[in-house]
């Protein structure tokens, strides 16, 4: 008996430890999920439905209508991205509504663009996307309650993709902000739109990942959902469970025009500063070091003796620039700024878009296997300042390889050398054969600008240094490809026989 009631007692703990641990872990009960509905309440008198009367008529093609890029733009982007960048897959639709159940056919007559958006201040300044009020001539806000406004927009930022409005509305309910800081893969996600015109749908899922890079903007850190977004969605808001925004919805990876489980977001921190900018001074202000990045790799991470592949390799500095005036050098690896690591090359640019300029910032270098700090006085980005020129290769008569390295090069015209954007020094690679070069990645049409740090500046110097390169060791390259430094890693062959 004395067994049977201590096994009993037993028992009875275990259970009340199982509960109390639940409670204080609710995600171990396993079916405990979170009710989403009184959230819902909360926040959708936040959250605007917005419609647009385009300046010209609409275009029949639903390639024409793309999130924040022009055609010239997308011209060498894959045909899945540019489906993943269409806004309105059906052309025909005269969607939206006010007199009814919110459904696809409630807007007035005439084209429209349908999407959404929130309100960021209560004194009738929303936000939505750039890319749902561009070349619109009317924008037309619609709120919970059914009122109907015509917004002024006060500004717009093409790169971020932020667009701020402006409505004759006093005390509206403004969201609340989250820190984006915290935000954790895992945690759930919930977004509040207008897909297809259906006013107010709610979706709901969790954080995918923090920090996505995507082709078509390296000013914005995504936050990646698979919370279920639609063309029209776009401008909406995403909450945490506090019912705090987290993110405007942006764009969705897709191979339909539908959604297939990958939704981006803009931060809503760089949404907020973006609106406060063009409230205040009616543009966008970013900051700028002046420095060309790449990605470290496998190679190029052993021979700076790094323990695994990070942070952002300067292939190029502008001259006079803030990174050149505070010591930068080509070849140099940041591994961190102001304080923040760098998992990539890709991190490096939001972060620096994002600081005031006049700023001081730090920056943590990598240099001939030694770790330096410096400080740089951010400077501010000149509008346009990002454009590459293609480099337009011309056929020239082709000289035997220099060496073992299986590569053709020629001296360039003063004509060429601008073309290709290169100041001094440099050869054009004309053709590759078989050999280390090739097996670097080393092309036809590249500007042969160093190796192993030394000058090329002739086919002479060129056959110089490399008789001189140790066989067998791995060096570096600095090639100028289509108007950008790129730098890449040769493995010198181990004898002259070598090809």
């Amino acid at each position: 008996m004395k067994l049977a009631a201590v096994l009993r007692l037993t028992a009875v703990c275990l259970l009340l430890s199982l509960a109390a641990c639940q409670r204080e872990h609710p995600a171990s009960a396993g079916a405990v999920l979170p009710d989403f509905a009184d959230l819902v309440e909360r926040v959708s008198p936040s959250v605007v439905n917005i419609s647009t009367v385009p300046a010209d008529p609409p275009v029949s093609d639903a390639s024409a209508q793309t999130q924040s890029n022009s055609d010239d733009d997308l011209k060498d982007a894959p045909e899945w991205f540019k489906r993943f960048l269409q806004e309105h897959p059906d052309d025909s639709q005269d969607d939206g509504g006010d007199d009814g159940d919110g459904g696809p056919a409630d807007l007035p007559p005439g084209p429209q663009s349908l999407g959404s958006g929130f309100v960021l201040w209560g004194d009738g300044y929303i936000v939505t996307n750039y890319h749902v009020v561009r070349d619109a001539k009317e924008v037309i806000v619609r709120l919970l309650d059914r009122r109907q406004y015509t917004a002024q927009v006060v500004g717009s930022d093409e790169a971020t993709d932020v667009a701020l409005l402006k409505i004759k509305a006093g005390d509206l309910p403004a969201v609340k902000l989250a820190d984006t800081s915290k935000l954790r893969p895992g945690q759930w996600a919930l977004a509040i739109g207008s897909p297809f015109g259906f006013d107010y749908s709610v979706t709901a899922g969790i954080i995918s990942a923090k920090g996505r890079a995507l082709i078509t903007e390296q000013y914005v850190p995504f936050i990646q959902t698979d919370v279920a977004i639609n063309p029209g969605n776009s401008g909406g808001p995403l909450f945490n469970l506090a019912g705090e925004v987290i993110g405007m919805n942006s764009q969705i990876y897709s191979q339909s025009g539908g959604y297939q489980g990958l939704s981006f977001s803009i931060p809503i921190d760089i949404v907020a500063k973006v609106a406060r900018q063009l409230k205040d001074q009616g543009r966008v202000t970013r900051g700028w070091l002046g420095v060309v990045v790449q990605e470290v790799d496998r190679d190029m991470a052993q021979q700076a003796h790094m323990d695994k592949p990070g942070g952002a390799l300067v292939a190029r500095v502008v001259p006079d620039s803030p990174a050149s005036r505070s010591g930068v050098r080509a070849g140099d690896i940041i591994l961190s700024y102001d304080g923040k690591e760098l998992p990539n090359s890709v991190a490096l640019p939001p972060m620096v878009g994002i600081t005031d300029p006049g700023q001081l910032a730090t920056l943590k270098l990598l240099r001939d296997g030694k770790t330096i700090t410096i400080k740089v006085d951010v400077g501010a980005l000149a509008p346009g300042a990002d454009g590459d020129a293609d480099q337009q290769l011309q056929d020239a008569p082709k000289p035997p390889p220099v060496g073992p390295l299986g590569l053709v090069v020629r001296a360039m015209d003063s004509s060429e050398r601008s073309h290709a954007q290169v100041i001094s020094g440099g050869v054009l690679v004309t053709s590759v054969g078989n050999g280390p070069a090739a097996r670097a990645g080393i092309r036809a049409g590249d500007v042969l600008l160093q190796i192993s740090g030394q000058e090329i500046d002739s086919p002479d110097r060129l056959a110089t240094v490399v008789s001189r390169l140790t066989p067998g060791a791995t060096v570096q390259v600095l090639v100028q490809r289509r108007g950008s430094p790129l730098f890449l890693m040769l493995d010198v062959p181990g004898s002259s026989n070598d090809s």
